[in-house]
This record gives C-alpha cells, sequence and structure tokens, in this order.
C-alpha cells in the first residue's frame, strides 16, 4: 500500500469528522466538503497552512514527534488512530524496514501448545491472526463460529464471511457494528504491516466482491482489539451476548487470543452449556463416522 496515499487519505477522513463546533471554533462561510478546513486544522496545531497541506499530501517523512502530537489533538484522534498515525510515520520514515525484515513468515495453523491451551478454557475460545483468519478454536470456540466451516476446502476468514456469506446477517444481529469493526481490524492490520501481500489480496478481493466492504475499506477507520460485549444468534442454541477479551500473544506478535465468557446463570450461561452438549455429540459422530 502506497504510504503517501493513505496518508492523505486518513488525514482528509479524519479531518472530514471534525465539525466546527466540535473543535470549538466559529463556523464562518459555506464549506465545500464536510469537515474543518485545513486552515483550520494548522491553527489549531499551531503550523503553518502551507506545512498541513504538505503533511496531508503525504509526505509525513522527518515529521517530529510534537507536530504529529499537534496534529493528533487538532484532529481529536482516538488511541487507535494516534497508533495509525504513528506507524504512518514510522513507514515514511523507513523505521519499519528492519521490523519487516525480522518478520517470520505468516503461518496457517498454531503450535502444538497454543491448540493445547485453547483446549484447556472451558468457553469459546479463538485465535485470528491480522488477516482475520480464524486461525485456531477450542471445541466451544469452533461449534459457536460451525457458519465459518461449512465449506472444507476453504480457511475460515472473518471478512470473507462477514461480508460474502449470508449466514453472518443471522449470526450477527447488529451486523453494520460487525462489518465496520472487521474493516477497521483489516485496516489496522495494513498499517502494522502495509507490506502484507496476503492481506493486499484479500482487500482486493473484498473490494471487487462487497460494495458494503468499498465503501468501508474507504472511511479508513482503525480499532484497537480490547474488551465488551457481543451479540450473536446461533442456529442451533439462538441468541447469544457473550463478554469478550482479546490479547495479543507475545510468542506470536501476528496473533490475537479471543475468550468468550457468559454472566453467570444467565440465559447466555444456558445456551453454552447446550452449546458444549451440541457440539461434543457432533464430535462423537464424526470420530465415529472416521472409525468406519
Amino acid at each position: 500500500m502506497n504510504n503517501r496515499v493513505e496518508v492523505h487519505e486518513f488525514l482528509t477522513s479524519r479531518r472530514a469528522k471534525i465539525t466546527p463546533e466540535r473543535a470549538g471554533i466559529p463556523d464562518t462561510g459555506r464549506r465545500r466538503v464536510p469537515g474543518l478546513r485545513r486552515g483550520e486544522v494548522a491553527a489549531l496545531a499551531g503550523v503553518s497552512v502551507e506545512y498541513y497541506a504538505k503533511l496531508e499530501r503525504g509526505s509525513l517523512a522527518g515529521v517530529s514527534a510534537g507536530v504529529l502530537e499537534a496534529i493528533a489533538r487538532a484532529l481529536q484522534l482516538d488511541d487507535a488512530e494516534r497508533a495509525h498515525l504513528s506507524r504512518l510515520a514510522q513507514e515514511a520514515n523507513g523505521s519499519n524496514a528492519l521490523l519487516r525484515t525480522s518478520r517470520r513468515p505468516k503461518r496457517r495453523t498454531v503450535r502444538p501448545s497454543l491448540q493445547w491451551s485453547l483446549d484447556a478454557i472451558t468457553t469459546p475460545a479463538i485465535v485470528v491472526n491480522n488477516r482475520s483468519d480464524l486461525l485456531a478454536a477450542n471445541l466451544l470456540g469452533r461449534a459457536m463460529h460451525s457458519d465459518f466451516y461449512t465449506d472444507p476446502t476453504a480457511a475460515p476468514n472473518f471478512a470473507r464471511f462477514t461480508f460474502l456469506d449470508s449466514a453472518a446477517r443471522r449470526f450477527y444481529p447488529d451486523w453494520d457494528l460487525f462489518a465496520d469493526m472487521t474493516v477497521a481490524n483489516l485496516r489496522t492490520a495494513a498499517g502494522i504491516d502495509p507490506h502484507d501481500k496476503g492481506l493486499h489480496d484479500l482487500v482486493g478481493e473484498l473490494s471487487t466482491r462487497s460494495d458494503d466492504f468499498r465503501r468501508r475499506w474507504g472511511a479508513h477507520n482503525v480499532r484497537i482489539h480490547g474488551t465488551g460485549v457481543k451479540h450473536f444468534h446461533h442456529h442451533i442454541v439462538g441468541d447469544l451476548a457473550l463478554a469478550y477479551e482479546s490479547m495479543e500473544l507475545r510468542a506470536e506478535p501476528d496473533l490475537t487470543m479471543t475468550i468468550y465468557a457468559a454472566e453467570p446463570d444467565s440465559s447466555t450461561a444456558h445456551a453454552l452449556t447446550l452449546l458444549a452438549s451440541w457440539a461434543a455429540s457432533a464430535s462423537d459422530a464424526s470420530l465415529s463416522a472416521s472409525d468406519r
């Protein structure tokens, strides 16, 4: 991905989101495009209009940390957006080059010990890479995401499922929210490793096949994995409201483990018990079939 283009589109998209009222400045004159003018951002950041225009054209090489911070404040960037801007600046300076060359090739499988760790967890747990590939799951995690495994010839991927599989509209009751989050995760991953060919190919495929994806990709939104509650509708056990905790794996920096849990004695907790029973029965049936 072209760094100058990424910088330009990210900064202009953030500027478009800030109204004069939100920025605390007078709203004067007719505006041709949404958001602040370049001159207003420059004034808020304490730099010249010419200098800010140069930055917004994509030239972040050599920009000091102080100027980046001033731009981040003027554009009211959140933590994820600040981190993304910082990574774009590092890429412009070439300071990500050593990190890129030291990265190991991305794998499609996980270490046996990581799978054992997943299997020891009694609630749904999965491991996903930066491209949103679902690399591993424990028995309950696989049962929860059973819609992802309907095609044995294709590796399960959250982005492809969300935008190309009709089952996603049922699995995600708030599909628009999950679609936004999925694309923001991919956009964040592109900032972390802009030279990931597999990610380029995935974005190209989805941009070609899905108008919903292409529109969201153009918004340049980013996010940080964390914690919260997600709502699902499973085709066997119905509605699930699951708290989640996502954590990066220290031994595998490109991988994220997410563990889901239900509030004790809730309807979701009872649904997970039913899901575990269904998963065990399905697993036993599969093993019996393989022994024939």
